[in-house]
């Protein structure tokens, strides 16, 4: 099959072995992502730091990472154009994980008069609206762009990104910062998944994890909207979406319950 170009977004490197054995495309795009760098100590890294040692497969969900990386190997070596994409948080329409449409959502509904957040307001996060990095992808297809490139929205403070989630509900409830330790203490888990709190890692080791130096893709054309507009979109996304998050284990933040009740142990303890 001749293809003008491929968009890939796999995680296994048997099946991306088989794609450019089988597929002939005058160019390819791979999706990777961010977890292919082997540490997150730093901020902004760029696209030539140190990344994870390759694996065979995915025969282990935390082989995530090292998976992608094998499979950006396999698609530079048999591809003569290839453009290597490596994303941050990808956020707006379609996060199904809620992890870029929980803050909003939970402004728009609180269950009191704050709404609980991690960490502290200095905590570093960024995010690419979904729209944004695809429109870039198609263009670095139409062009033909050769390389390895980060991509997400700039870096800002946790607090400024809950300044703009409240904003977009239009909420007076102000943010509540809950300090790590009392988290843990009551099985609030990061970033993602059930009974979460998302943007946030409880790890001095992956404190940068979201951030990349995305020099290069704006060098190329990447656009990035402001974030309030991402968040806007997102709140607008998670209003159609069922709710409470109670038994969803694939989406993140606390469903009313569980935020009623981690507020109410932190009062007891203060």
């Amino acid at each position: 099959m001749r293809c003008d170009a491929i968009v890939d977004i796999s995680r296994t490197p048997r099946h991306v072995e088989r794609a450019v054995r089988d597929l002939d495309a005058g160019h390819w795009v791979f999706v990777s992502t961010t977890n292919v760098y082997a540490r997150f100590d730093r901020r902004e890294q760029r696209e030539d730091a140190v990344l994870l040692d390759e694996v065979d497969d995915l025969d282990d969900p935390s082989d995530y990472g090292r998976a992608k990386v094998t499979c950006e190997r396999i698609v530079r070596e048999a591809s003569a154009s290839a453009t290597v994409v490596r994303p941050g948080l990808i956020a707006g329409p379609g996060d199904a994980t809620s992890r870029s449409g929980y803050y909003p959502w939970r402004f728009a509904n609180p269950t009191g008069d704050d709404v609980l957040v991690p960490a502290g307001p200095d905590f570093p996060t960024a995010m690419i609206d979904v729209d944004d990095l695809a429109a870039w992808i198609v263009d670095a297809a139409e062009r033909r762009l050769d390389g390895v490139f980060n991509a997400t929205g700039p870096t800002m403070p946790l607090g400024e990104v809950m300044r703009h989630a409240a904003a977009a509900s239009g909420s007076t409830a102000a943010p509540r910062w809950v300090d790590p330790s009392h988290l843990g203490a009551h099985g609030i888990a990061p970033w993602m998944g059930a009974r979460s709190l998302p943007l946030w890692i409880d790890d001095p080791q992956w404190r940068w994890f979201a951030t990349l130096d995305t020099t290069a893709a704006r060098a190329e054309g990447l656009v990035t909207r402001p974030v309030a507009e991402t968040l806007a979109r997102c709140l607008a996304y998670e209003k159609g979406r069922p709710r409470p998050h109670d038994g969803d284990a694939s989406r993140a933040g606390l469903s009313d319950d569980e935020e009623r009740d981690l507020r109410a142990a932190l009062d007891g303890a203060a």
